[in-house]
């Protein structure tokens, strides 16, 4: 065959197959916590586990339902010390990672600053936080700042220098300053980058105020899960437990539905 009759050849179609399990993995999904939560009340019930060490999932949704009141005033206040935390912590962050992209020296003297904060232990930090504050929101806000800063700041400054040399040697050719630089090139290629860090921090600032919640507090569900480990009620320790878990998936949740309708070019 000669190099036109070869180029001038069609392409060979390109099939995709059809594996089975892609087919039957969101048929399967919706029952995967339901048989998981069956499973789990016939073996502590079988295997007559003590309630206070494991309990079964029937007791937990009971207390969840019974003391619901309870458990929707704790988590109000969990989340409210969690989303104001979780706001200081990535303007911050922020404010930071664009005054380093304007000033690169700033990111070296800053960074090992920001890395030895990181390495503090959080529950060395939560302690101090309490005996200086007291046990009002102001620490819980604190403590959920500074956990989620340094994964948002490392997003951001990633964020916005992900930029295409192309384009930046294209902006630079036409003389842009570095303000339209910034607006036009930079910010657009930092929200993926921002909303990466969001889902990461979300579950941060909720560990965060729990964690901060358990050293000293008067409400919340740190304390509600500090109470019942004191007593032994692995029922409602369980109960605030699977809250939280609850409240973090819907977290991410969110932030991944406007991840899709805001970076819409990433689809």
């Amino acid at each position: 065959m000669s190099r036109m009759a070869f180029l001038r050849a069609p392409a060979l179609p390109i099939t995709r197959t059809s594996w089975p399990v892609q087919r039957w993995i969101p048929l399967v999904l919706p029952f995967a916590l339901p048989t998981a939560l069956l499973a789990w009340e016939l073996t502590v019930r079988a295997a007559r586990v003590p309630v206070y060490l494991v309990p079964p999932p029937s007791k937990i949704l009971g207390v969840l339902w019974v003391e619901r009141g309870l458990y929707l005033q704790a988590a109000a206040v969990t989340m409210g010390e969690a989303i104001a935390g979780l706001a200081i912590g990535m303007g911050v962050a922020l404010g930071l990672a664009v005054a380093a992209t304007f000033y690169p020296p700033l990111e070296r003297a800053v960074m090992p600053l920001v890395l030895l904060l990181k390495a503090i232990p959080l529950v060395a930090i939560a302690p101090i936080l309490t005996l200086w504050f007291g046990f009002g929101p102001i620490p819980k806000v604190l403590m959920t700042a500074l956990l989620t800063f340094y994964p948002a700041l490392v997003s951001w400054m990633s964020g916005l220098r992900a930029v295409d040399p192309a384009a930046l040697e294209l902006m630079r050719a036409w003389d842009a300053s570095d303000w339209e630089i910034f607006r036009y090139l930079r910010w657009p290629s930092a929200w993926p980058y921002t909303f990466a860090a969001l889902k990461t921090t979300i579950p941060l600032a909720l560990i965060g105020a729990v964690v901060a919640e358990w050293t000293g507090a008067s409400d919340g569900l740190g304390r509600v899960m500090w109470l019942a480990q004191t007593n032994l009620d692995m029922p409602r320790l369980f109960a605030a437990a699977i809250l939280l878990a609850a409240i973090s998936v819907t977290g991410y949740a969110l932030a991944s539905w406007r991840e899709r309708h805001i970076a819409w070019w990433r689809s």
